[in-house]
């Protein structure tokens, strides 16, 4: 038997490989999907957006949410007490390594109830995780929050007054569901309640909080010079999107009961969405007002002066002239057409134990001024 000679096998294989190649359809390159992305934490951001990052670390979103570990926190309440009345106690507080914590001697003498975290910037209301038989976890806020108009502890807004029915709920009301999730939810940029556990934890309202996780816009920013825009810098990016971001956490009427949102109480003063919805300047605005018209919303509201909220309103509310033909179509103020539009159209409020300063967002010409 003749055998061939194995280069000649070899180069025939070589050459059908090679017919076939031009004869055959191209083969298709493997699709690649690509990761979904992740978060990347505000310290990369500051590569491209220094100013908009030091804007950021003076806001109230840069402090919303804190374990009372932190000295600053564990120094507003240790060494102090405040008198709830009957049921509940006096509360007085210390602080060791582990954090803050609260007793009730009238009621369990030395025995402590641990605070863990600290919600909030101005003011403080602080929050502990527990276990629950029913639920699995509960949080319970505490009935003492410190109070930054007053620089003093006060009652927690919205505590109930009602007889406890737990000797835990002597130290605070009790959340649980959607509503205790919530609360985390809004004072942090990630985090998810695991048993009595904050896991996955990005304290603070950050970054991407707003703008989304930021892996995949940092990966093309890095790769060339004009990346594609991002989150809030897309086209399909108005004010219907952007009122539904603020008002995930700043609250939507969906938030409110219809009683509320009927009687208006002041205490909507911190639902600033819905108060902006009711205005007559958003609803003939075609979509153009929202948030951002007045709100820069990296830099601190106490940076903008009451001229520049005023500017503001008079972008679209000033006589005419033939630089502002837009006034044509906007009510020009028959009492004051260059000032004080904020005193009479949405003054301040203050609301108990918060102090004054709180803005209701609800423009309008007002029954009682």
């Amino acid at each position: 038997m003749n055998r061939i000679p194995v280069a000649a096998v070899l180069i025939v294989l070589v050459a059908l490989g090679s017919m076939v190649s031009r004869h055959a359809p191209p083969a298709v390159a493997p699709t690649v999907q690509a990761a979904e992305p992740t978060y990347v934490g505000r310290r990369v951001c500051l590569e491209c957006h220094s100013e908009n990052h030091q804007l950021h670390s003076h806001h109230g979103h840069a402090t919303t949410f804190r374990s009372t570990k932190d000295p600053e926190v564990a120094s507003k309440f240790v060494g102090k007490s405040y008198d709830a009345g009957e049921p509940f106690g006096t509360y007085t507080y210390h602080a060791d390594d582990q954090g803050l914590f609260v007793r009730i001697p009238e009621k369990f003498g030395d025995q402590p109830f641990r605070l863990e975290y600290a919600l909030g910037h101005k003011s403080m209301t602080l929050l502990s995780l527990l276990p629950d038989p029913d639920e699995g976890t509960v949080a319970l806020e505490h009935r003492v929050s410190w109070m930054a108009a007053a620089d003093s502890l006060g009652k927690t807004p919205g505590q109930h007054d009602g007889i406890p029915e737990t000797a835990a709920e002597l130290f605070g009301h009790r959340h649980e569901g959607r509503i205790m999730r919530k609360c985390v939810y809004c004072h942090v940029t990630t985090g998810e309640i695991v048993d009595q556990q904050i896991v996955d934890l990005t304290a603070n309202v950050n970054c991407e909080k707003c703008h989304g996780p930021a892996s995949e816009h940092v990966r093309l920013a890095r790769a060339m010079k004009t990346p594609p825009p991002f989150s809030v810098g897309r086209t399909d990016w108005d004010a219907e999107s952007e009122l539904q971001l603020c008002g995930d956490c700043h609250r939507m009427p969906r938030d409110i009961s219809r009683k509320q949102l009927r009687e208006y109480p002041d205490l909507l003063a911190r639902f600033q969405p819905v108060g902006l919805l009711r205005s007559e300047c958003f609803v003939q605005s075609d979509g153009q007002l929202k948030c951002t018209t007045c709100h820069n919303p990296h830099q601190t509201i106490s940076a903008t002066t009451p001229r520049e909220h005023e500017q503001n309103c008079l972008a679209c509310h000033a006589e005419m002239s033939e630089t502002n033909q837009a006034a044509a179509s906007h009510v020009v103020c028959p009492v004051s057409p260059k000032t004080g539009c904020i005193e009479c159209h949405m003054p301040a409020l203050k609301l108990d134990g918060l102090g004054d300063g709180f803005h209701d967002h609800w423009i309008r010409v007002r029954d009682d001024k």
